[in-house]
């Protein structure tokens, strides 16, 4: 005959079952604050494209990126920010983007003389998301994970063999 279980037991039992689902969770979560983050930088480089004219404008009188020309810091904010997110939405160099991202974020914030209260919470909210990804990983469901890592490991392992 089984003892009856506790009260504490049973808590444990559920919270158990609860840091489960979390845990299969994870690359699904991963991936949707990936996929969040690439559709908001892209679709920005994507209006920066579409009327360069009115993007070297805004770089020149708008925008205050310091140590840069205005023209060298449009192309680049507008490179990064077609090509990061796609590397960040594949989980490609995933950490690499994600760290990229932020200093693109960072540098968008600073640049404005005056930022509204609403874009800066934005600025921040993928803020955060980024630090997330970069210092946790861009999860299983990228190709970093799939197989960069693995080839990774395999010629480590490899290298301290012959060692």
């Amino acid at each position: 005959m089984n003892p009856p279980t506790t009260l504490l037991q049973r808590g444990l039992a559920l919270w158990n079952l609860v840091t489960r689902a979390l845990d299969l969770a994870q690359p699904a979560a991963a991936m949707a604050a990936r996929l969040y983050l690439a559709q908001a930088f892209f679709l920005a480089g994507l209006t920066k494209v579409r009327d360069w004219d009115t993007t070297i404008l805004l770089f020149t009188e708008e925008y205050r990126v310091p140590l840069l020309s205005p023209q060298v810091a449009a192309v680049a904010g507008t490179a990064g920010e077609l090509v990061l997110p796609v590397l960040l939405l594949f989980g490609l160099a995933g950490r690499f983007a994600a760290l990229s991202l932020s200093v693109v974020n960072v540098v968008a914030v600073i640049s404005l003389a005056e930022i509204a209260p609403a874009a800066l919470q934005q600025h921040i909210t993928w803020g955060v998301l980024l630090a997330g990804l970069a210092i946790y990983g861009v999860g299983r469901w990228s190709i970093d994970c799939a197989w960069i890592h693995p080839r990774l490991k395999r010629s480590h392992a490899g290298g301290m063999a012959m060692n």
